[in-house]
């Protein structure tokens, strides 16, 4: 159950939104800024990304079935990608939903695409090899994660009316297939979900889920017709017309079931649920839950629960993480967090509607209670505008100087905008000590032209250390972007945390420390918009080629250091084993 504030409790919460206010008129901060790096000049040469879609043989489109003209909102959302390694064969690869169709007024789900890495920037289409080229729901996203903690990762798939969740399991010939287990699991989820977080939220081990749901659409409950922007052009319908559905949790039971314990927790019901992140925010070891909402409020379940508990309490308005710095709710799509300002603790990005800025929430908690700033204008992110609706988001450190960049990709919710494309380009920027520069005009070819894109995927496709780019569009062929940026002389260090007996690591942070500097990475569950990011940590050093240890703080409560980490490769750290083991 959500425990109830004390009255001393209650008055600290009143003295955090004071202070939530005065920090929203002066820019001050509570902790010295990091050093900046040394200025570096703007990058000449090849662009920073290439794709290389073509050369990949990744071919597939996400389809939203727009053209039996219903003009129906399920059709805006579109779906993500995850990049996961399933065969355990040291390569990621990608799985993209199909999306949907429609006969009459039956909503129907299309097959999505499982390519496997090959290796040298070749994917081979082995759907049909593994048991995936089945009629999906009318899908949205992709989570990939080990819910039995077996040491491989399984498939959940989000969408109308129907969870469908894929156990990785031997296929008796020396591979693997996925095998349709959502009966059997006990998800009998009915309602129409877009994205999944996934992560231990009671300490046993085992990952949990936070199904977020949207609205109340459907043919024959809430399907209006006269939906238009322009006065007479028909179009979907605005997100006001429809009510919110409950979001949902799944308890998991340690037996490949689950329990929906939504009932016990007093979630809150009035938002139409669009992203889901499950991280620690306020370093207390236990995995925290942020969700962004569509023109709703988001929340922030802030984890209360002593090991074997689930205890959540929902403090997104206190903590300033719930709107905008005008007081607004907006219509938020994608999120992630990281630590863009070398604080050691993970700030929070998420992507907005037409004429709202993104939100950078920089997180400035203390102790266990947690504090944010709006840092969207002082970072250096308004720069954009508000012109762009925003779906996918990350951070990453694309050009290995030990700073957390950010990517964001854009595409309209709506047929028939009226001042603006329904294409538009994706965003990059890079992270020069705590603030950004717009570098969209170097991002090459796929940043220079407009796309109605949706989810975006990251991930080091090729081993190489550089973070490479997966994005999902709206009808519109799956891009595959190849980081090539300019590293010479700067190293990099690839991180894979494991648990004891495959222990659930969502909500661990670990911090990397060199001969001069510091930073920290936070394992995180869900994000962007219906998207799987990499597992594994990337971190830029520089031109420091010496880590002196890395500490991991896992969610069971053990503290461990490993040392012995030669640089510009990836190693295994696995909680309980003294010695690290390199992989790549």
């Amino acid at each position: 159950m959500t425990p109830r504030l004390s009255l001393p409790g209650r008055l600290w919460w009143l003295g955090a939104i004071l202070i939530g206010f005065v920090a929203a008129l002066v820019a001050c901060s509570s902790a010295p800024a990091p050093p900046p790096p040394t200025p570096q000049e703007e990058p000449v040469g090849p662009p920073l990304f290439e794709d290389m879609t073509a050369a990949t043989g990744v071919n597939f489109t996400y389809r939203n079935g727009e053209e039996a003209g219903n003009f129906a909102i399920i059709e805006s959302l579109g779906g993500g990608v995850a990049l996961f390694d399933f065969d355990n064969d040291g390569l990621l690869d990608i799985f993209i939903p199909g999306g949907g169709r429609y006969e009459g007024k039956k909503v129907l789900g299309l097959p999505g695409r499982l390519y496997r890495n090959r290796g040298g920037w070749k994917f081979e289409d082995v759907t049909k090899a593994v048991g995936l080229d089945i009629p999906l729901q009318y899908s949205h996203g992709a989570a990939a994660f080990d819910y039995d903690n077996d040491g491989w990762l399984d498939l959940l798939v989000t969408g109308y009316n129907r969870l469908i969740l894929l156990h990785n399991e031997p296929d008796g010939a020396g591979g693997r297939r996925f095998v349709d287990k959502t009966k059997a699991a006990g998800l009998n989820d009915a309602l129409w979900s877009t994205t999944a977080g996934w992560g231990d939220l009671d300490g046993d081990g085992y990952p949990d889920l936070y199904i977020a749901h949207y609205g109340d659409w459907g043919f024959e409950t809430n399907h209006p017709t006269d939906c238009t922007y322009d006065g007479k052009t028909r179009d979907v319908c605005q997100p006001r017309r429809f009510k919110p559905l409950p979001h949902s949790i799944y308890r998991n039971n340690r037996d490949g079931t689950f329990t929906d314990v939504t009932d016990k927790l007093n979630l809150r019901k009035d938002g139409k649920g669009m992203g889901v992140l499950i991280v620690d925010v306020n370093g207390d070891g236990r995995p925290d839950i942020y969700v962004a909402n569509d023109t709703d409020d988001k929340y922030l379940y802030m984890n209360r629960g002593k090991p074997g508990e689930l205890a959540l309490e929902e403090v997104g308005l206190l903590a300033g993480v719930a709107r905008d710095d005008q007081g607004k709710a907006n219509g938020s799509m994608g999120l992630d967090a990281g630590d863009y300002d070398r604080s050691g603790r993970p700030s929070l990005i998420v992507t907005n509607y037409e004429n709202e800025l993104p939100a950078l929430y920089q997180n400035r908690s203390e102790g266990e209670r947690p504090r944010f700033n709006f840092a969207t204008q002082q970072a250096g992110l308004a720069v954009i505008g508000g012109l762009n609706v925003g779906w996918g988001v990350g951070f990453f450190d694309y050009d290995l100087n030990g700073w957390e960049d950010l990517v964001m990709v854009n595409g309209h919710a709506i047929r028939f905008p009226t001042k603006i494309d329904r294409r538009q380009r994706g965003v990059l920027f890079r992270n020069d000590g705590g603030r950004f520069t717009d570098l969209t005009r170097q991002g090459g070819s796929y940043f220079q032209a407009p796309h109605n894109a949706r989810g975006i995927a990251l991930g080091d496709l090729d081993n190489d250390g550089k973070i490479d780019l997966v994005v999902s569009h709206l009808n519109e062929p799956v891009t595959v972007l190849r980081n090539v940026a300019p590293t010479t002389g700067r190293h990099w260090i690839g991180l894979d945390l494991v648990g004891e007996k495959h222990r659930d690591v969502v909500g661990a942070r670990v911090v990397i420390n060199t001969l001069t500097a510091q930073q920290t990475r936070f394992i995180k569950g869900g994000g962007s918009f219906g998207c799987t990011n990499d597992r594994r940590q990337v971190i830029g050093l520089g031109t420091e080629s010496t880590v002196t240890k890395a500490t991991v703080h896992w969610p069971s409560g053990k503290t461990q250091d490993f040392t012995g980490l030669g640089v510009d490769g990836y190693w295994r750290l696995e909680e309980g084993v003294a010695q690290p083991r390199k992989i790549h």
